[in-house]
């Protein structure tokens, strides 16, 4: 994977602010992880993600406040398994570079894509099936080489459950491995927060994955 571009994370103020203490975090140092992700500030949104917007702004429209967790039992989460399955093996995993001549892209992908394009994706479908925009956030993560990489987060009552091009199982977000960066807002999808607990943490955006892992 190629060098990171480097966004810097700052510190959300306003309303964005008051954000902060709203996701719930049950674990504690030596206690099991919590299922729910806990966001500590705003983060400058990916580049890709931004221009994305601009070409597809439905796409990034907000569909009103919605703080109540979406509530996926067995038949939910079954649908996200297949889906990410399904999404992971028609999508032949090919660089920016290669596609489009360009380092960074985000798009919503036919038959070829990276990993910010398989979340795209998956986002699409499951809003289309009914599922709200609040409970399908695009992430950014750290994975288990220090590389950039893009994922979708499904923020439900029973957790923060991650769609990932290069795992064909859901785990919640913990189970992953990865060290998560940032996320969409829930509230508002243009709006990115810090996952980081230090807010000053850089920011990786994700760079194209020839392969997937």
């Amino acid at each position: 994977m190629r060098t990171l571009v480097l966004l810097a994370a700052v510190l959300a103020q306003g309303v964005v602010s008051q954000l902060v203490h709203a996701e719930p975090s049950k674990g504690s140092r030596g206690s099991v992880p919590s299922a729910f992700m806990r966001v500590h500030g705003s983060a400058a949104p990916p580049f890709g993600f931004v221009q994305f917007c601009e070409r597809m702004p439905s796409e990034c429209a907000a569909h009103g406040v919605n703080g109540v967790r979406f509530d996926a039992g067995p038949a939910r989460l079954s649908e996200l398994d297949q889906l990410n399955r399904r999404i992971n093996a028609e999508i032949a995993p090919a660089t920016d570079l290669e596609l489009y001549g360009v380092v960074e892209y985000w798009t919503l992908p036919t038959t070829s894509g990276d990993c910010e394009d398989y979340a795209l994706r998956k986002r699409q479908i499951l809003m289309n099936r009914g599922w709200p925009a609040s409970a399908l956030l695009m992430t950014v993560v750290r994975d288990e080489q220090g590389d950039g990489h893009a994922v979708l987060t499904v923020r439900t009552a029973q957790g923060d459950f991650i769609l990932d091009n290069k795992v064909s199982d859901i785990k919640l977000w913990h189970q992953t491995g990865y060290k998560f960066v940032m996320r969409q807002s829930y509230v508002d999808p243009r709006l990115w927060m810090s996952l980081a607990p230090d807010a000053l943490d850089r920011a990786a955006t994700p760079t194209s994955q020839p392969a997937r892992r």
